[in-house]
C-alpha cells in the first residue's frame, strides 16, 4: 500500500479552507476534486445534487463495490481564526472540517489509484450541502446509487473532544434524528396596565417553554433519547405592550423512529391544549429533517477490525457514544448498509477540542494521514485479491 504525502493535502486542505462554500454552492471545490480525481485516473461523474459527484475505480473482474463518502460544504459563520489559511470569505468559514473530510478522501483517492491492488469497484462519494440542505438525498435522487451501485458504504467525521487520531465506532443507532418547528402564537394586544382586557401571548410562551420538557421528563421512555430545544422565542418589542403574536422555534432530536413519532405527536397536543388554556390560538409548523443514523452491524464490526489492526486497539473505540448531532449520510444508510465513525480532532484542552460550529474551530491536519490511510486500508481489505 502507498503513503500519503501529508504536506500536498495539507496544503489542499487549507486551500479549502480559506475558500468555503456554502451548500450547492460548492462549484470551486467540486471542480478541484474532479480534477484531481481525473489525473489519477479515475473516472469521474458529475451533476449529482448539482455539484456533489462521484470518482470510481475499477479493477479486476469482481462485481463487489465499496463507498466512501465526504462533504464539502461550509458554514454561515464569521471565522475569528487569525490562521494565515482563514476563510477569506466574510461571513463563512468551514467550522465543521468538510474541508479536511474533503482532503481526507483526495489523499486516499490518490494511494488507492497509484498504490493498491485491489478486485472491485472504489466509488468516492463527494457529497455538497450536508448542513442541514439535504445534500444526501439530492444525490440519491439524481441516481447515485443507481449509477454507482455500492455494497456497502462509509463516512467519517472529526470529533474534537477525542484523542488525535483515535476512532470511535457504535453499531446501531449512532446519531439522532433532527426536526425543526415553528410554534405561533396569536391573541389580543393590549395595555400592560390593563392585562385583564388582553389574550397575552408571553405569558402563553412561558408555560409552553416550560411545559414542553415534560414530554422528555414524562412521555419519553427514561431509557431513551429525546431531546426539545426552544432555541427562540421572540415577542413584543415594549414593557407596557402586551403583544398579539409570540413565536418560537424547536430543535427536535430522537435516537429511536417510534420516539421522534412521539415526540411529534405530544408537542403538537401539548402546544394546542397549553395555548387555549391561555385563550389564545397556536399553530405548529413542523418540518422533518435528518433521520436517525443507524450504522448496520456487519459493516460497523468490519471498520472497526480494519483500524484495530491499523492502528492498534488502544486507538480504536468499538462501542463508542451516541451523539445527539445529526448527520444526513443517515438517509444513504438507508439504502446501504454501512457505518459513519468519528476520529478524534484533539484531546480537551488541545487546539483540536473546540467544537464543530464554533468561529475558533479549524480541522486537525495531523488526522489527514490517519484517515487516509485508514480509507486505503479498508478498500483493500473489502476488495481483497484473491
Amino acid at each position: 500500500m502507498g503513503t500519503v504525502d501529508s504536506d500536498e493535502f495539507i496544503q489542499i486542505r487549507r486551500d479549502l479552507h480559506s475558500y468555503p462554500e456554502l451548500a450547492f454552492e460548492e462549484h470551486r471545490t467540486s471542480a478541484m476534486v474532479a480534477a484531481k480525481l481525473r489525473g489519477w485516473g479515475y473516472t469521474v461523474g458529475r451533476g449529482y445534487g448539482n455539484t456533489g459527484l462521484v470518482g470510481s475505480l475499477r479493477r479486476g473482474s469482481s462485481q463487489r463495490s465499496i463507498g466512501i463518502r465526504a462533504d464539502m460544504d461550509a458554514l454561515p459563520i464569521e471565522e475569528s481564526s487569525t490562521a494565515a489559511w482563514k476563510s477569506r470569505k466574510p461571513g463563512l468559514m468551514h467550522a465543521c472540517g468538510h474541508d479536511g473530510h474533503t482532503a481526507t478522501l483526495l489523499a486516499a483517492a490518490k494511494v488507492i489509484a497509484q498504490g493498491l491492488e485491489f478486485d472491485g469497484t472504489v466509488n468516492l462519494i463527494f457529497q455538497p450541502a450536508e448542513e442541514g440542505a439535504g445534500g444526501a438525498v439530492q444525490m440519491m435522487a439524481d441516481g447515485l446509487f443507481d449509477k454507482h451501485p455500492c455494497d456497502c458504504i462509509f463516512a467519517l467525521h472529526n470529533m474534537p473532544g477525542i484523542e488525535t487520531g483515535h476512532f470511535s465506532f457504535r453499531a446501531g443507532p449512532a446519531m439522532a434524528s433532527s426536526d425543526a418547528a415553528t410554534i405561533t402564537l396569536q391573541g389580543l394586544g393590549g395595555h400592560g396596565a390593563m392585562p385583564h382586557l388582553a389574550k397575552d401571548t408571553v405569558v402563553a410562551a412561558a408555560s409552553i417553554v416550560m411545559a414542553l420538557q415534560t414530554i422528555v421528563a414524562r412521555n419519553v421512555n427514561p431509557l431513551q433519547t429525546a431531546v426539545v430545544t426552544v432555541g427562540a422565542l421572540h415577542s413584543g418589542t415594549a414593557n407596557n405592550v402586551i403583544p398579539d403574536q409570540a413565536q418560537m422555534e424547536l430543535s427536535v432530536r430522537a435516537m429511536d423512529r417510534q420516539v421522534r413519532d412521539l415526540l411529534k405527536q405530544r408537542i403538537i397536543e401539548l402546544v394546542t391544549l397549553q395555548a387555549a388554556s391561555y385563550q389564545v390560538t397556536a399553530t405548529v409548523d413542523w418540518r422533518p429533517g435528518y433521520c436517525v443514523l443507524v450504522n448496520s452491524e456487519v459493516e460497523t464490526a468490519f471498520a472497526a477490525q480494519v483500524a484495530t489492526e491499523l492502528f492498534g486497539k488502544d486507538r480504536v473505540e468499538s462501542n463508542g457514544a451516541a451523539q445527539t448531532a445529526s448527520e444526513d449520510f443517515a438517509f444513504m444508510l438507508e439504502k446501504v448498509p454501512g457505518c459513519y465513525f468519528f476520529v478524534g480532532n484533539g484531546a480537551a484542552g488541545s487546539p483540536g477540542a473546540r467544537m464543530c460550529h464554533n468561529p475558533g474551530y479549524d480541522f486537525n491536519d495531523a488526522i489527514i494521514e490517519t484517515g487516509a490511510a485508514f480509507w486505503a486500508k479498508l478498500v483493500e481489505t473489502y476488495l481483497k485479491t484473491t
